[in-house]
């Protein structure tokens, strides 16, 4: 009869096929339980933001059936007086994001570049902990440097006031910009050597190379990290607040609609939920403006997806 227990001959270790049997089936029984904690673990995610989601529209429907559509999104935002115009809300989140990105994404991307394909080795162990280390620096700290420091820099090269969506811009690039340096540096470095040793091999040079294979090769990952850092902008609450002079008007245009007060959409969430009467009109336009958030996020991410997954569907249509 086979015994269970392994066989030594001549100093090494046979299994028989009765122990080899209980270790493949005891494989199978952990693979299907992995299989089935990462299975769990996905459908909690979506169960959570769906009832994040559904959480929203129950509180925050309210104010969009009461609030005409006209009102709903009109150049005022007064709730002391039922005026509820988002408009100032949605411009001011949408003036500091944008000033952030065209700040955060050339200066990001540009920095991953040199760290992954041109900087010395010494240099990159030095450079890669320390833009890490931003990441962690709290926003609140961020926030009170800016209005203590920033601002007043700001001021005294002849801005009206140092609180501005200037001010937040260069704020949220700076909070933005680890985000964008350590996501993109990773895709650039997932990029096989092979290719850049054959763009080299060709007559290429580093630039060449560099604008020509690695860049169009790390597309997809790069498109993440710029997303995400808007993602990181549009998202923060204190330090914006801080430092944006929370006005919630619209500002002039102009080529000084950077240097006026603003207000954003999460810095209006964050002051005024804490004084709100529950279950007032007020209360509900609060969640209202969750939704709207809610709806750009998604955009932002559904845009992300299309342009990672344009290059792929060419490829396999080509194969076609």
């Amino acid at each position: 009869m086979p015994s269970a227990r392994s066989e030594t001959r001549q100093g090494v270790t046979m299994m028989t096929p009765l122990t080899a049997r209980r270790r493949v089936g005891w494989q199978r029984i952990g693979e299907f339980i992995i299989e089935r904690l990462i299975w769990i673990a996905g459908i909690s995610t979506i169960v959570l933001v769906a009832l994040i989601f559904i959480f929203l529209l129950r509180e925050g429907l309210p104010a969009f059936v009461s609030v005409p559509l006209s009102e709903l999104f009109g150049p005022r935002w007064y709730p002391i007086e039922d005026i509820f115009g988002l408009w100032p809300l949605l411009f001011g989140s949408l003036l500091v994001t944008f000033g952030a990105i065209v700040i955060a994404v050339p200066l990001g991307l540009t920095t991953a570049i040199y760290l992954g394909e041109i900087a010395p080795q010494g240099q990159r162990e030095i450079l890669k902990p320390l833009i890490e280390m931003l990441a962690g620096i709290p926003s609140i700290v961020l926030g009170f440097l800016g209005w203590v420091a920033l601002a007043p820099l700001i001021q005294r090269l002849g801005a009206p006031t140092g609180l501005t969506a200037f001010t937040g811009s260069l704020l949220l690039a700076y909070m933005a910009l680890p985000t964008i340096i350590s996501i993109s540096e990773d895709a650039l470095y997932a990029v096989p050597k092979e290719y850049r040793d054959g763009a080299l091999a060709l007559g290429a040079t580093q630039w060449q190379t560099i604008w020509r294979v690695v860049l169009p090769a790390a597309r997809s990952g790069l498109v993440i990290a710029v997303m995400l850092g808007i993602g990181r902008a549009i998202g923060e609450t204190m330090a914006v607040m801080m430092v944006t002079g929370n006005a919630a008007n619209v500002p002039a245009l102009g080529s000084g609609i950077m240097f006026q007060p603003v207000r954003t959409m999460t810095a209006t969430i964050a002051a005024e939920m804490g004084e709100v009467a529950q279950g007032s009109q007020h209360y509900h336009m609060l969640f209202g403006i969750g939704i709207v958030l809610f709806i750009i996020t998604f955009a932002i991410n559904s845009l992300a997806t299309r342009i990672v997954g344009q290059p792929v569907n060419r490829r396999r249509r080509g194969q076609l």
